[in-house]
């Protein structure tokens, strides 16, 4: 399965090889070329009979293996000369022709070690290294390095304008995806959306976005936009939505969800079951997004509602309370911290003078005075809300970070930070115990 998954995306570059036109150098100054279509000053000349049959006899083995061993022998026997690049890159497509991955990654290397702007052999590393990588971060980020020199890479001198196209249409794609690969592994989103993006705009026709590695570019960019931080959901709802018009099971559902999860993040209010249950507008998206490649001017998916504003969380809360003595005591802390002045002055009004037992964690103390961390948040924050002045001097000064229970009278507070103050502290008077009853007992009559 390996093979021909190897052998499908990497044919086109290696059936594509070009044929170098070699003359061989006559007495009379003239030239004996193998091969047709030689362009003016493109051809490559070997001075030595011997080398040029040698060269002639490798080039012309039928099967991959054969040329593969001619053209080995040929480098072995002529190491300098004028054709190695030429022979390391037909090396290469015969090995690759083959089916033998590890053979052309060496070839590519070798050709690389000739010409370091080799396209081919760049490709053919990068896509090789990506493969095998398996978590090698190295290995992903020099996949990738040498994805970005393919791409910089100027066209070979000795190539046709449209060979070069068409090896340029080939090879981006996969390039651009290996970059994204290992941006994506280096946690770099901003990095990953820019060659996704590059992927996609690299594909000739919309239906190769539509399946196979444009499709998983599609999912990938999707993801990409919805894991940096601040999460671009209106892009990331988009792409996810795409890759599941297209996506075959399962994993179409997969993808459905996903999508569908983030839209109601973005689109649908917390208290708004209805938007939720039915994704008001998410239809016309998904119509949307199957008929572009990228968002359209006319996506505009609607924001929910910003959420209610603590003031006026605060405010609902005094509003929809007859009896404001009824709110717990968390409640009431809350709209002093955060209702405005006339809702809080409410509040204040019911609590002040007050004498309540008030439980918390110590954050600081002394004999004459205690500060706790009564709510919730003050104690994950360990900060102090609440501040209990002694009506006595404590005997014994509570340690930080214990729980204790003080009872004291509402004085004042102030609201930024919040600060409750109480007076006439003092701890709770200890439970009463019950007299143990003595047994009756009867004295026997006399």
């Amino acid at each position: 399965m390996k093979k021909v998954v190897f052998a499908s995306v990497l044919a086109v570059t290696a059936g594509a090889a070009p044929f170098v036109p070699v003359a061989l150098a006559l007495d009379d100054g003239q030239s004996q070329t193998q091969g047709q279509g030689a362009q003016q000053g493109s051809t490559i000349t070997i001075k030595d009979p011997a080398e040029y049959n040698a060269y002639t006899n490798a080039v012309g083995q039928s099967s991959p293996a054969a040329k593969a061993s001619a053209i080995e022998q040929f480098l072995q026997q002529y190491p300098n000369s004028v054709v190695k690049e030429d022979m390391l890159e037909q090396l290469m497509a015969a090995y690759q022709q083959a089916g033998d991955a590890n053979k052309t990654l060496d070839a590519a290397k070798r050709l690389l070690a000739v010409n370091p702007n080799n396209i081919r052999a760049l490709f053919f590393v990068a896509y090789l290294e990506k493969s095998t990588a398996q978590g090698d971060q190295s290995k992903l980020d020099d996949a990738a390095q040498k994805a970005q020199t393919a791409l910089n890479a100027p066209k070979p001198a000795n190539m046709p304008d449209a060979d070069y196209q068409k090896l340029k249409d080939t090879t981006t794609p996969v390039l651009e995806d290996i970059i994204g690969t290992d941006a994506v592994a280096r946690k770099d989103y901003k990095a990953a959306i820019d060659a996704y993006t590059a992927e996609l705009k690299a594909f000739k026709d919309p239906a190769q976005t539509q399946t196979g590695p444009g499709l998983l570019a599609t999912y990938n960019l999707g993801n990409a936009y919805l894991q940096q931080d601040p999460k671009d959901l209106v892009n990331g709802i988009w792409f996810l939505t795409r890759a599941a018009q297209f996506a075959q099971p399962p994993y179409k559902d997969q993808i459905e969800k996903a999508a569908e999860y983030w839209y109601k993040k973005y689109h649908c209010a917390q208290t708004d079951t209805n938007c939720q249950n039915t994704l008001d507008g998410y239809a016309a998206i998904q119509q949307l997004a199957k008929n572009n490649i990228f968002p359209p001017a006319d996506y505009k998916p609607v924001p929910a509602p910003p959420p209610p504003s603590p003031q006026e969380l605060a405010h609902n809360a005094v509003a929809s309370t007859p009896d404001l003595k009824t709110l717990a005591l968390g409640d009431k802390e809350f709209i002093l911290a955060n209702g405005s002045p006339e809702d809080a002055g409410k509040v204040w009004d019911v609590l002040k003078g007050q004498t309540v037992q008030v439980p918390g964690t110590v954050i600081s103390a002394t004999a004459d005075s205690v500060q706790l961390a009564v709510s919730d948040d003050a104690k994950q924050s360990q900060k102090a809300d609440f501040t209990i002045n002694m009506k006595t001097p404590l005997k014994e000064v509570p340690q930080p970070n214990t729980q204790v229970t003080y009872i004291g009278t509402f004085d004042s507070y102030t609201q930024n930070p919040l600060m409750i103050v109480l007076k006439d502290g003092e701890p709770p008077a200890p439970a009463k115990k019950t007299p143990a009853r003595r047994p009756v007992t009867h004295r026997p009559r006399q």
